[in-house]
């Protein structure tokens, strides 16, 4: 995890080079593991374009330059949700395609032996900001005080609704998680 402070000011906009440098990867796999590769590309890209074009409001007082991204980008899932949720339902369903480790992956952290399906749909039965909350620490490794940055609420927020989709995620998958 890197932890990177630039200078964003208008006046410094080839600064910008380095947060892209280290950190759009990262954002790129984020959305890829919400959405898809394909889309995330897109996402990623569109995630820097408004960071850079809205670099004048970022406060490095505030708060670190990655939650402010992986904030960004959200609510830019927030914007596909119904394809993200048809993903999780389709999982659900079918299980990964072949190709794609990630979804192992947050099985493996959120309950190791349970299926990619029923976590898939268990994920899909989360209101979209549990599920963000959520795959915001499986994906993103962020702290809770980063993401209640990232998503513009309240740490308390971030705890309740961890707590909730941690219940309703104990009771679809019988799991402790």
């Amino acid at each position: 995890m890197i932890t990177v402070h630039h200078d964003l000011s208008v006046r410094d906009p080839e600064g910008f080079g380095a947060a892209f440098d280290a950190h759009y990867e990262e954002i790129r796999r984020y959305i890829g593991r919400r959405l898809d590769l394909d889309t995330a590309e897109d996402l990623a890209a569109e995630t820097f374009l408004i960071a850079f074009r809205r670099r004048d409001r970022f406060e490095p007082g505030r708060g670190d330059l990655r939650p402010w991204l992986y904030g960004i980008a959200t609510k830019l899932i927030g914007r596909h949700r119904r394809a993200e949720r048809r993903r999780y339902q389709a999982l659900a369903k079918i299980g990964p395609p072949p190709d794609d480790g990630h979804d192992q992956q947050v099985v493996d952290r959120v309950a190791a032996g349970v299926t990619v399906g029923r976590l898939s749909g268990a994920l899909a039965r989360l209101s979209q900001g549990e599920r963000d909350v959520v795959l915001l620490i499986a994906y993103g490794g962020l702290s809770y005080e980063e993401i209640a940055q990232a998503l513009g609420v309240a740490g308390g927020t971030v705890a309740s609704r961890l707590s909730r989709a941690r219940a309703k995620l104990r009771d679809s998958l019988g799991v402790e998680v």
